[in-house]
């Protein structure tokens, strides 16, 4: 009888151990998307400035270069994150289509409300419920970007449309922490979401 309560009792820490140790699953996939998407924008975004150097649209080129560099922030960030939960990110090849500047602009505006309503409070609520604190970090501050990025993209397109392009702003600070985005009219000395002084912004 106490042979078999001491396995009984073996097995239960047994299976304790195992649920305690389980890796967040939604979360890890969750993770990997975000770094596919990330790295996309990244790269899509350095594309469109190059798109709108050429049609003579360089004030709207400093806006993809600083969003680009921000998503590339945003990517190593669930890289990090990735690699914690101890998975890697399989190797893949960026794909997106290069149009006019304002249509690019528009598929930028897109692609980021998407993100900001739909694909990371999908992924904070995965992260929340599966208890991965760095992930829900790190999801909270590309989500919070991404809603910045929508907006400068919406006055973008406007302004162009208007042709009074030479009223945007021509420079931009990005947080090297969390990849917030900053006209370089209005930045804050501590960065608003992961309070990173101002003397460490990049400066584009």
């Amino acid at each position: 009888m106490k042979k078999n309560v001491f396995i009984l009792l073996a097995l239960g820490a047994m299976f304790a151990f195992v649920g305690c140790s389980q890796k967040p699953v939604k979360t890890i996939a969750n993770l990997k998307e975000g770094i596919k998407g990330e790295t996309t924008a990244s790269a899509k975004y350095a594309a469109f400035a190059q798109k709108a150097r050429e049609e003579g649209n360089d004030t709207i080129a400093k806006l993809f270069d600083a969003a680009s560099k921000a998503e590339s922030i945003h990517a190593a960030n669930h890289t990090k994150v990735l690699e914690k939960l101890g998975e890697k990110m399989e190797p893949f090849t960026p794909q997106f289509e290069v149009k006019t500047t304002a249509e690019n602009l528009q598929a930028a505006i897109d692609g980021e409300t998407y993100e900001e309503t739909t694909m990371y409070p999908g992924f904070l609520s995965d992260a929340e419920t599966e208890k991965a604190v760095d992930a829900v970090k790190s999801f909270t501050w590309a989500r919070d970007t991404e809603k910045k990025h929508a907006e400068f993209y919406k006055q973008a397109l406007a302004v162009l449309q208007a042709g009074n392009e030479s009223t945007l702003p021509f420079d931009y600070e990005v947080c090297p922490v969390c990849g917030n985005t900053y006209e370089a009219g209005s930045v804050d000395e501590k960065c608003a979401f992961c309070q990173t002084s101002r003397d460490q912004f990049v400066k584009i």
